[in-house]
């Protein structure tokens, strides 16, 4: 295919894929289910924190937490005090566990109680760079502030150092996009679509490929930037539409 010929071959998959049904069996479902912006932003965040394998597990332990959260997840974390927050300690999803939860949830409170939320602190960081490079690094450095064991930084993507920051990614385009079709949020209107970046995994990274959109063969930050350079000269507005093609192309075999 020429480039006129994949565009529209990609523009047709988007509208396939970026439709309410595809929310059911995505972890996207988790946020779907509450109204309010802060329940909305930190079901999101949490259920991306742990959005790797399988998406049926990753699915029934988000709502898990969202569960021993009584449902209520940014009053739970404005309210929690240490027996609160210590009852969580048995969650597990793979190496994500209870020490991380707790940590992860501390510094939430920080974040709302203390720095506007996490739009806030997101949006700090793009405007200081003007990308969203310099929007995960001002919030993994705000993130990790407060004491914590070593081990849970593995669980926050360092940008800096070449993570492809797929999980960090994905929440951005839930919060970033536009919610016309009923599947992204469109919740955060300080940092415009067109500088999202692909959340690149496994089936994004292997369609893109295939399809010649990139050539890099990791996937780390040099291959988000690379692939979604290409993506931009598709649609420079909204260039992240692109991940329900890539992905549901990927995951459905067919490509």
């Amino acid at each position: 295919m020429n480039f006129d010929q994949l565009k529209t071959f990609l523009d047709e998959q988007t509208i396939k894929f970026n439709v309410p049904g595809f929310i059911e069996n995505d972890p996207i479902s988790i946020p779907h289910q509450f109204d309010k912006k802060e329940d909305i932003e930190i079901a999101a965040f949490l259920t991306a924190s742990i959005a790797w394998g399988n998406r049926r597990s990753i699915i029934n332990n988000a709502e898990k937490l969202m569960k021993q959260m009584g449902y209520f997840p940014h009053e739970f974390i404005i309210n929690a005090n240490d027996n609160d927050l210590n009852a969580l300690n048995n969650f597990v999803h793979r190496t994500f566990n209870g020490t991380d939860l707790i940590f992860f949830l501390k510094s939430l409170q920080i974040i709302y109680l203390n720095k506007g939320g996490l739009e806030a602190v997101f949006t700090e960081g793009f405007k200081n760079e003007g990308n969203l490079f310099g929007a995960m690094s001002h919030f993994r450095s705000v993130f990790l502030s407060p004491q914590h064991l070593p081990r849970s930084e593995k669980h926050v993507a360092n940008v800096a150092k070449k993570s492809s920051g797929k999980r960090l990614c994905m929440f951005m385009r839930w919060m970033v996009r536009n919610n016309a079709s009923g599947v992204d949020f469109g919740l955060w209107k300080e940092i415009p679509a067109g500088a999202l970046m692909l959340p690149l995994d496994v089936h994004t990274g292997n369609v893109s490929r295939k399809l010649g959109l990139l050539l890099r063969k990791q996937n780390d930050w040099l291959a988000v930037e690379e692939v979604t350079k290409t993506l931009r000269l598709m649609d420079a507005d909204d260039p992240v539409k692109y991940d329900f093609a890539l992905f549901g192309l990927g995951v459905s075999n067919e490509i």
